[in-house]
């Protein structure tokens, strides 16, 4: 079941307030709520109201513990733009576009229960059940050998170099010192 909240026509700008929801975004209400306390931003304050009022619809409408619920959704869109005009040089005027955001929460309550088996999936053994293989050291070196040669000081390329190639040794011993 799903706990909705919205603030509506809220005085800041959506780009500025995405910036706050992208870190809770997920987390349980009540760890959302300690954090956003400690984020010095206005978009906060105003997140921990809606917040608040999700929880609290919760717990009175549908009956949730406050501990069990988690933000599903969370997101902020664009609300109307107030368009304002502010005096330039030269007898000129700019605008100052003054916008708004519509911000809603969705909460979720956890389900702590059993999972229920499917009859036509293979059942999986826990990992305390499943042998372990156990290798030796030589035996995972040979292994690396044989997947990363370049790794283990061996080369793809052995033998003579063409002609035109030259080792970066030759190159920086054969130039003449000054």
């Amino acid at each position: 079941m799903e706990v909705k909240a919205r603030g509506k026509y809220l005085k800041i700008s959506p780009k500025k307030a995405r910036l706050v929801i992208d870190s809770i975004r997920g987390k349980d209400a009540q760890e959302a709520l300690d954090y956003l306390r400690f984020i010095p931003r206005k978009a906060s304050h105003l997140i921990i109201k809606v917040l608040k009022s999700a929880v609290s619809n919760a717990e009175h409408n549908f009956n949730f513990k406050k501990e069990n619920l988690f933000i599903k959704k969370i997101f902020v869109d664009q609300g109307p733009v107030l368009k304002r005009w502010r005096a330039r040089a030269f007898g000129r005027a700019s605008e100052i576009r003054k916008k708004s955001s519509h911000l809603e929460i969705i909460l979720e309550e956890k389900v702590v229960g059993p999972k229920i088996k499917s009859a036509g999936r293979k059942q999986e053994t826990p990992a305390s059940e499943e042998k372990l293989e156990i290798k030796s050291k030589e035996e995972i070196r040979d292994e690396e050998k044989s997947r990363f040669p370049e790794k283990m000081g061996e080369t793809k390329k052995q033998g003579k170099t063409r002609p035109g190639e030259r080792g970066a040794l030759k190159k920086i011993f054969r130039r003449k010192s000054i």
